[in-house]
C-alpha cells in the first residue's frame, strides 16, 4: 500500500497557489496599473510645452514674465532688440494695417499679432534663431516697424491721432492670444485681402489645421489691391515656364490650348494648373510670376499674356480688410476673430515674476 505524505503535497499546493498569485498581481500591474499610471503622466504633459523656457502652456494657463522681452531680429539691419511685448505688437498692427481702420478690426490684428508672437517663441524661424532671437521684423514672420518710422510715414497732422488710436487697440486687448484646445495657435495666419472667401490650410499649405477653414468674406471689393492684372510679352512668358518646367515644352503657337486650369479650391482659387506637359500647383504658378494671389485667370492676345487677380496675399486665416468690413457693420473683435478662426478662444496671459 502506497502512503501519501499529506505535508509534502500541502506545501506543494500551497506553493502552487502563490505561484499563481504573484504571477496574477503581476500580470494586473502590467496590464491595468501600468497603463492608468502612463495616462495620468500623459494627460499631465499634453498641455505642457516650453517656450524658451519662460512661456509655459500648463493646465490650460499661459504665463510669461511681468517684465519678460521680445527678442526681435531686424534682418536688415542685422542686428536684435529686445522690447516690452505689448510695445512689439502696437508697431506691428501699425505696419501691418491702415491706421484708419475700424478699431475692432485693429484689436482683431492686436490678437492676431500676439498670438503669432506667442508661437514664434516656441518656434523661432531659422535666421531669428541663429541670431539668438524669437521672431523677425519682415514679411517671413510679421512687418514690424517703431513708432518713429511708422510716424514719419504718416502726414503731420495724423500721426499722433493715428498712434494714439492703435496704442488703445493694444492695450484694451492687452495679453490676449487665440487658443485651440487650450493651446496657443500655431498658425494664427493673416493676409491683406480675400476674393470673397478665404482658403482651406490644406489647399495652401498643404496641411489640414481645423480652425484654417475657407470662410465668406464679404465687401472686400473696396480694397485698393483687390483686382490687380499684369501682362507678359509672350516670349518672356514662355521662356520662364520652360526655364523652371524643363518638360513643360510649352510654345506660342497655340498657348491658350497649352495653359490649362485643372481645379480649384473652395473659395475659387487655382489649386491645380496644366501648362504644357507639365501639372503644378496654382500656389507654384503664383510665385513663378508673382502674382497678388492665387484667384487669376488669363488673356492670351498676339504678344502678351495677361494674367487678372482677385485678391491679396495667400488667403489663410483672416483677411484684414475683411475684418475692417466686419468692423464697420457693427461686428466686435471676438466675433471677427471667431468668424475666421473656426472654433477658437479668446484667453488672457498671466504674467508672472
Amino acid at each position: 500500500m502506497k502512503i501519501i505524505n499529506m505535508k509534502t503535497t500541502n506545501i506543494k499546493i500551497n506553493s502552487s497557489i502563490k505561484i499563481i498569485i504573484i504571477m496574477t498581481l503581476i500580470i494586473f500591474t502590467i496590464l491595468i496599473i501600468l497603463p492608468l499610471i502612463f495616462l495620468t503622466v500623459s494627460k499631465e504633459s499634453i498641455n505642457v510645452f516650453n517656450l524658451n523656457n519662460e512661456n509655459i502652456v500648463k493646465n490650460s494657463e499661459i504665463t510669461f514674465p511681468i517684465n519678460g522681452k521680445v527678442k526681435l531680429y531686424h534682418k536688415e539691419e542685422d542686428s536684435v532688440e529686445e522690447l516690452d511685448l505689448e510695445e512689439y505688437i502696437m508697431g506691428v498692427v501699425a505696419s501691418e494695417v491702415p491706421a484708419n481702420f475700424n478699431e475692432e478690426a485693429l484689436k482683431a490684428q492686436a490678437i492676431a499679432a500676439r498670438t503669432f508672437y506667442m508661437n514664434k517663441r516656441n518656434n523661432p524661424d531659422k535666421d531669428s534663431k541663429n541670431k539668438g532671437a524669437e521672431i523677425c521684423d519682415t514679411t517671413n514672420c510679421q512687418v514690424y516697424m517703431n513708432k518713429e518710422e511708422i510716424m514719419a510715414k504718416w502726414s503731420s497732422s495724423q500721426a499722433e491721432a493715428n498712434w494714439n488710436k492703435i496704442q488703445k487697440a493694444v492695450i484694451d486687448t492687452k495679453g490676449q492670444v487665440l487658443t485651440y484646445n487650450d493651446l496657443v495657435l500655431e498658425y494664427p495666419q493673416f493676409f491683406a485681402t480675400s476674393s470673397g472667401k478665404t482658403e482651406d490650410a490644406k489647399d495652401v499649405f498643404s496641411i489640414d489645421v481645423p480652425y484654417l477653414k475657407s470662410e465668406e468674406s464679404k465687401g472686400e471689393e473696396i480694397a485698393p489691391k483687390y483686382k490687380s492684372t499684369i501682362e507678359i510679352p509672350i516670349n518672356e512668358f514662355v521662356n520662364k515656364i520652360n526655364t523652371k518646367y524643363a518638360t513643360a515644352n510649352v510654345e506660342k503657337k497655340d498657348l491658350a490650348l497649352l495653359i490649362k486650369i485643372k481645379s480649384y479650391t473652395e473659395s475659387g482659387s487655382v489649386k491645380e494648373i496644366k501648362i504644357g506637359n507639365e501639372t503644378i500647383k496654382g500656389t507654384e504658378f503664383r510665385e513663378l510670376f508673382n502674382l497678388n494671389s492665387t484667384n487669376f485667370n488669363f488673356d492670351f492676345e498676339k504678344y502678351i499674356v495677361r494674367i487678372n487677380c482677385k485678391g491679396y496675399g495667400h488667403g489663410v486665416g483672416m483677411s484684414q480688410w475683411g475684418a475692417n468690413v466686419m468692423a464697420k457693420n457693427g461686428s466686435t473683435y471676438e466675433e471677427i476673430l471667431k468668424h475666421y478662426y473656426s472654433g477658437v478662444e479668446i484667453q488672457g496671459i498671466k504674467y508672472t515674476p
